[in-house]
């Protein structure tokens, strides 16, 4: 397999650590890739030109975290990260949804941050930390559980996302709980080997 890749990417992030957690790493070619100047080679593969892009053994282009950790998950012999059904499937869907949502607005929000101040960026960038802000809130009132699954990888990846793009805001403040949970789950395997940099 090979996986358009980008080392800062929290998308790639969760990716790769979900790979590392069924134990398919050793499977996966990475291909460095800078989606923002559209490379040919990922165009050809991924119209859209985002990271992460996964080109399976067959040839099928797959593209977006959650498609490829779905992917994944039907490979290997590990447990599953996508529970089958019943009240833990929906809570690690949901888990999941907050996590890219937190995702969502925090990528923009970074490059935002990094144009010119002027009212208009500045609003959208206060409503995209509102949304952030929102979002871990709602998780120190329900945290993730212990067990590893596709939600409390997605969490975990945009908390430290979180950590490496906006350490001043300080997102721990306030969210005991949370912060708790993190430090703890952050040291499996895949979110350890997967840490940016």
């Amino acid at each position: 397999m090979k996986l358009y890749y980008s080392p800062t990417s929290p998308y790639v992030r969760k990716v790769v650590a979900c790979a590392i957690i069924r134990g398919l790493d050793g499977r996966i070619e990475k291909h460095t890739t800078n989606p923002h100047v559209s490379p040919d080679d990922l165009i050809a593969d991924n119209p859209l030109s985002k990271v992460p892009c996964l080109i399976t053994d067959d040839g099928l282009s797959l593209f977006g975290s959650q498609l490829i950790c779905e992917y994944l998950d039907s490979l290997g012999e590990e447990l599953p990260l996508f529970p089958a059904r019943g009240a833990p499937r929906w809570r690690a869907l949901k888990l999941q949804s907050l996590g890219d949502g937190i995702l969502d607005a925090a990528v923009p929000c970074r490059g935002e941050q990094a144009k010119p101040q002027e009212a208009a960026r500045d609003a959208q960038i206060a409503r995209f930390k509102a949304a952030i802000g929102r979002t871990i809130d709602t998780l120190e009132a329900d945290p993730p559980p212990k067990h590893i699954d596709i939600g409390s990888i997605t969490v975990a990846c945009a908390l430290g996302y979180l950590d490496f793009r906006f350490a001043d805001d300080a997102w721990r403040i306030g969210h005991p709980k949370l912060a708790a949970w993190y430090d703890s789950f952050a040291r499996n395997k895949g979110l350890l080997e997967t840490a940016p940099a």
